[in-house]
C-alpha cells in the first residue's frame, strides 16, 4: 500500500518541522543533544551516500575531513580571534583544497585499493592532528567561542541544535537537487562503469573528482558545527573508528538513499547511546562489548537487509521520481544536418595492434547519410574492435577515422559524442535504479548550456531548472519517437530486453547524433521485437541519419541495410550490397559455412 501524492510530498515538510520545533515542545536536554549529533553525523553521511552509495567510491576517510573543518574554525577563533564565519570559509576552503590534491591521487585508483588508500590518508590526517603543537597535540584545543549571527548567539544546546539541522536539511537538499540534475545523472552512472558515461559525453575522471570534494566539504562543515558545539576539538573523534562509523550509517540506513543518511545516523547514533549504558549493567565494563554487539548486528543486519532500511519505507511511501518530463519547454539547439549522400564516416586502412597480435588489419569502408551499413562476421573477426576504434574507445595504432571529413582518430570517447557520433552496447548498459526518462536524458549531457563541470554548483541550487526541462523535454520527445512514451517514470531495470535496447537507442538519439553506432541491437530479441527495432531503423534512415550496425542476425542484416562489410580475422574479406554478400564466395566459405 502506497499513500497518495499529495500526502507523500507532505511528509519531508512535516518532518523538517518536527525536527525544527522538537526544543519547543519540551523534549529533554539529552535528547536535544543526541539529536544533534545524530544532524552533525547525517551531513557527512549525506556526503558518503553521494561518493559510495551513488557513484560506488568507498571511502574511510570522512572523518579525517570533518577533523579539518573542526581544527581550521578552532585555531582561527582561539589563536587570532576571529569570527568563526571566517573559520567556517576557511575550513570549507582548505578541506575543498586537501581533497582536490587526494582526489587528484586517490580518485585514480580502482578496486578494492582504493578504499585501502583512503585508510591510508585518513590516519596520515588523523596522527597529524595529534603530533602538530601549534593544534596543541593529542590535547587539542580549547576555549572555542559560540557561532554568531547579528544579535543571535548559538551558546545552548537548543539554539546549536536547529543550526545543526538546518544545514543537515540543506545539505540533503542539496544532494538531492545534485542527484535530480545533468551531473547527478551522470554520477549516478558511475558505478556501472566508465564506458557507458564517457560515450555520452561525460568526463568521469573529473566527476569522481568534484564528488570526492562535495562530500568532503560537506564533512567539513559538519566538523565546524561540531567544534562549536564541543567548544573544543581533539584528535580523537577523527580517527578510523569514525570513519568506519560513518560508513556503517550509510549501510544501515541505505547506501544509494539521500533519506538513508539522516535514518542511518539515527539508528547507529540511538543504538550506541543504549548499548553503552544497558550493556556494562549486563555484561559488566571489563570489555567493549559494544564492538562485539555491532558487529554481530551488523553480519545479520547484511544478510537480510543489504541494500539497507530505507528501501522499505520507501516502498510503503510509493516509489515516485521527483524527476518529471515539462508539457512544454524550449527545444534545444540542433546541430546542422548532413546532406543526403554525404559520406558521414570514412575509415581508411584502419589498424589495431596489442602487441603482436593485429586485431584490424588495415580496414576501410565508409558510411553515408541516410543509409545503414552492416559490420558483419564470425566470433573474433574483429568487428568490436573497429567498432571501438571509431568510437574512441581503443586508440588507433595506424590508419585513418574521419568523420564528415575531419579526423576523430585519437579523440576520446566524449570528444567524439560531442562531435555528433553516438552509440549502443553488445550488453545493455543502462542505470537500472533511474527511470526511463532519466536514463534517456543521459545522452543529452553535452547539449544545451554545457559546462565542462557540468554545471554541479548550478544543480546544487536548482539554478538550472530552464535547461533542465529542456534536457527532459528532450528526452520524453525521442522516447516518444521509438515508441517508450508511455514508459517515462518506469525504472529502466524493470523494462524487457527488446525494450531496454531501444531505450539505449532513444539515449543516443538524445545526443543529437548524425552518425548512429548499433553493437548487436537485435541479440536477444523475439521476432516481434526485431521487427520493431528493424521498422524504428528504417525509420530513422528515412530522416537521413547514417546507421553502422554490428549484428550477427543475418536476417534481420539483410532485409535493413544498403551495405554490408564482412571481416575475418580482423581483416575485411567483402563488401557490397546485401544481394552481392549472400552469393559472395569468400563469405559462404568462411562465415556462412560454404558453398552449397
Amino acid at each position: 500500500m502506497s499513500f497518495p501524492t499529495s500526502l507523500r510530498a507532505a511528509v519531508p515538510l512535516v518532518f523538517f518541522a518536527l525536527v525544527l520545533l522538537l526544543p519547543q515542545l519540551g523534549v529533554p536536554p539529552f535528547w536535544i543533544t543526541l539529536l544533534s549529533y545524530v544532524g552533525l553525523y547525517s551531513i557527512v553521511a549525506l556526503g558518503l551516500v553521494l561518493l559510495t552509495g551513488v557513484a560506488g567510491l568507498t571511502s574511510f576517510g570522512q572523518a579525517a575531513f570533518v577533523g579539518i573543518g573542526a581544527y581550521t574554525t578552532a585555531y582561527l577563533t582561539t589563536q587570532y580571534a576571529l569570527s568563526p564565519w571566517i573559520g567556517l570559509l576557511a575550513g570549507v576552503a582548505i578541506t575543498g583544497v586537501s581533497a582536490l590534491l587526494i582526489g587528484a591521487v586517490t580518485m585514480r585508483i580502482s578496486g578494492h585499493y582504493l578504499p585501502l588508500s583512503t585508510i591510508a590518508w585518513g590516519l596520515s590526517l588523523y596522527y597529524l592532528f595529534g603530533n602538530l603543537e601549534v593544534l596543541g597535540k593529542h590535547d587539542g584545543l580549547g576555549g572555542i567561542p559560540s557561532i554568531w549571527l547579528g544579535s543571535v548567539e548559538f551558546s545552548n544546546g537548543p539554539s546549536m541544535y536547529v543550526l545543526i539541522w538546518i544545514v543537515a536539511i540543506l545539505a540533503l537538499l542539496s544532494v538531492q537537487n545534485f542527484l535530480n540534475s545533468r551531473a547527478g545523472r551522470a554520477v549516478r552512472a558511475l558505478k556501472f562503469g566508465q564506458v557507458m558515461p564517457e560515450a555520452m559525453g561525460v568526463d568521469t575522471a573529473r566527476m569522481k573528482i568534484v564528488i570526492f570534494v562535495y562530500a568532503a566539504i560537506l564533512a567539513g562543515i559538519s566538523g565546524w558545527l561540531y567544534a562549536h558545539l564541543q567548544h573544543a576539538v581533539n584528535p580523537t573523534p577523527f580517527g578510523l573508528k569514525y570513519g568506519i562509523d560513518y560508513l556503517l550509517m550509510v549501510v544501515v540506513g541505505g547506501a544509494g538513499y539521500v533519506w538513508g543518511a539522516l535514518l542511518g545516523a539515527g539508528l547507529i547514533t540511538l543504538l550506541g547511546n543504549f548499548l553503552q549504558e544497558w550493556l556494562p549493567g549486563v555484561l559488566g565494563t571489563g570489555g567493549n562489548f559494544e564492538a562485539v554487539v555491532f558487529g554481530i548486528a551488523l553480519v545479520i543486519f547484511l544478510q537480510y537487509a543489504n541494500e539497507g532500511l530505507w528501501p522499505f519505507i520507501q516502498a510503503r511511501l510509493g516509489n515516485r521520481s521527483p524527476v518529471r518530463a515539462p508539457d512544454d519547454a524550449p527545444a534545444l539547439a540542433h546541430a546542422s544536418k548532413p546532406a543526403a549522400g554525404e559520406v558521414i564516416l570514412e575509415v581508411e586502412a584502419a589498424r589495431k595492434q596489442f602487441g603482436g597480435l593485429v586485431a584490424v588489419n588495415d580496414v576501410s569502408f565508409s558510411v553515408k547519410a541516410g543509409e545503414v551499413v552492416g559490420l558483419i562476421g564470425p566470433n573474433g573477426a574483429g568487428k568490436s574492435t573497429t567498432f571501438n576504434l571509431v568510437t574512441g574507445v581503443l586508440s588507433i595504432t595506424s590508419g585513418r577515422v574521419d568523420y564528415r571529413g575531419k579526423s576523430i582518430a585519437g579523440l576520446s570517447s566524449r570528444e567524439i559524442a560531442s562531435r555528433g557520433i553516438a552509440r549502443t552496447f553488445q550488453h545493455v548498459r543502462l542505470v537500472p535504479g533511474m527511470t526511463v526518462l532519466e536514463n534517456a536524458a543521459m545522452g543529452a549531457f553535452r547539449r544545451g548550456d554545457f559546462s565542462p563541470q557540468g554545471g554541479i554548483l548550478a544543480g546544487i541550487l536548482r539554478a538550472n531548472r530552464k535547461e533542465e526541462a529542456k534536457i527532459l523535454a528532450e528526452a520524453r520527445r525521442q522516447l516518444e519517437r521509438v515508441g517508450l512514451g508511455d514508459m517515462l517514470y518506469r525504472q529502466a531495470g524493470s523494462l524487457a530486453l527488446g525494450q531496454q535496447r531501444i531505450l539505449e537507442i532513444a539515449r543516443a538519439l538524445c545526443c543529437d547524433p548524425a552518425l548512429l553506432l548499433l553493437d548487436e541491437p537485435a541479440a536477444g530479441l523475439r521476432l516481434k521485437e526485431k521487427q520493431a527495432l528493424s521498422a524504428l531503423l528504417a525509420k530513422l534512415r528515412g530522416e537521413g541519419m547514417a546507421v553502422l550496425l554490428v549484428e550477427h542476425d543475418m536476417d534481420f542484416v539483410m532485409q535493413l541495410t544498403d551495405h554490408i562489410v564482412v571481416m575475418e580475422f580482423g581483416t575485411k574479406i567483402a563488401e557490397g550490397t546485401p544481394a552481392q554478400i549472400q552469393v559472395h564466395p569468400a563469405v559462404l566459405e568462411a562465415y556462412l559455412g560454404g558453398a552449397q
